[in-house]
């Protein structure tokens, strides 16, 4: 569905790898925003988001793999460029098999065409920033973040990068605590069955240090058994991303569940965040390492055990005051430090919840704040940011 008398806003961000974290970013960003602008959005699979947005919005497609030549022609005749939530400015972790820089250097690309050469306004908002470890790194970020004009941060960590590489940040959080329960849901939360403890599970096979995986999970699954021993315990899996790349959440716990022998173990494999949600408001807990998993399950009132694997989910954890039901898993641990909070929250999950509902207010209150300064950038008219380069070949400004 295509408007053409509309304001043009590029969109960016990690769409169409079936992620439901990226997707739900790039539902949340959309509603907030609404239906008065054109939206292109890039898209490694521009049938799935297609089939994703409908006919809600105006918009079209490029392919992120193969769309280069398409996207510098839209960032030239943009009116804003933005990119949307998530950890966009990072180095990536060996377990992704990719250059350490990868996403540095492409960002950086975008986003010196967008200000140096197309020199249209250009944004991130609701991102997260780091990790950054290397000298070489913090040069690709502070680069890219002095392209901006306007940047908002998603956490204290975050936050404190960017002022310590000499950029100006605001802070806010997650986009997705903007939204409410019943937007998630698709309609009203329903009361919480009767029966056994119910757990959504969920893993991440790409881990900061990658050699301590083997033995996270050993401990895992051996506090697992162990609070089965002392409750009526059913797994219910929650991978947030079940296709695109090697290692997915959902065949990784498939592969889990055979260290739990006895214990119900239920399999799903959403494929929309409505989904995602559905099966987190069923349970009584959630134990995860997604950030997006855990924002869910607050916001749907369901207490979290969080299994910190990068320190965008660190930052999460201290936020939502989790600290002592979170388990750093890129170092060695003893049992007890995973299984003694964990028993502990199951014991305590009243109380939980109560203690969830503040910390969740305050994010909630600084999304709706940052989105409504973020559309007001974007709905302010446009101008050329200084002298005007030529245009790429077939692109115009109108």
């Amino acid at each position: 569905m295509t408007d053409r008398t509309l304001p043009n806003v590029v969109f960016l961000g990690t769409h169409g790898q079936h992620n439901i974290g990226d997707e739900l970013l790039l539902e949340t960003f959309l509603n907030q925003f609404g239906s008065g602008a054109h939206y292109v959005i890039n898209t490694y699979d521009t049938e799935f988001t297609a089939a994703q947005l409908g006919n809600r919005y105006s918009f079209e497609l490029i392919d992120t793999a193969r769309g280069r030549r398409s996207l510098l022609r839209h960032l030239w005749r943009a009116d804003r460029v933005v990119f949307g939530g998530g950890s966009i400015v990072k180095e990536l972790y060996a377990t992704t098999g990719r250059n350490r820089y990868a996403t540095l250097l492409m960002v950086l690309a975008i986003a010196l065409f967008t200000r140096r050469v197309a020199r249209r306004p250009v944004s991130m908002l609701n991102i997260g920033v780091g990790p950054i470890t290397t000298p070489a790194g913090t040069r690709l970020a502070r680069l890219i973040l002095r392209q901006m004009d306007l940047v908002t941060v998603r956490d204290q960590g975050s936050l404190d990068l960017c002022r310590a590489l000499g950029v100006d940040a605001e802070l806010a959080a997650d986009a997705v605590f903007s939204a409410s329960a019943e937007w998630l849901l698709g309609g009203s939360k329903k009361e919480r069955r009767p029966g056994p403890l119910r757990m959504g599970l969920n893993l991440n096979y790409a881990i900061e240090n990658p050699a301590n995986w083997d033995h996270f999970t050993s401990h895992l699954a051996q506090a697992l058994r162990r609070l089965a021993g002392s409750h009526s315990l059913e797994i219910h899996a929650l991978p947030m991303q079940s296709r695109f790349k090697d290692h997915d959440d959902a065949s990784v716990l498939r592969s889990f569940a055979d260290r739990l022998p006895g214990i119900r173990f239920v399999h799903h494999t959403p494929s929309t965040p409505g989904e995602a949600a559905r099966i987190i408001a069923d349970c009584d807990l959630v134990v995860s390492e997604r950030l997006h998993a855990i924002v869910m399950a607050s916001i749907l009132d369901v207490p979290a055990f969080v299994l910190a694997y990068d320190v965008k989910v660190r930052e999460l954890s201290s936020a939502l005051a989790l600290d002592d039901y979170t388990v750093d898993i890129n170092r060695p641990f003893a049992l007890e430090v995973l299984a003694g909070p964990l028993a502990a929250l199951v014991d305590d999950l009243a109380a939980a919840r109560e203690r969830l509902a503040e910390p969740v207010a305050e994010l909630r209150h600084r999304a709706v704040e940052a989105f409504a300064v973020a559309r007001a950038w974007t709905q302010q008219e446009a101008e050329p940011i200084g002298a005007v380069a030529p245009a790429p070949a077939g692109a115009s400004r109108s």
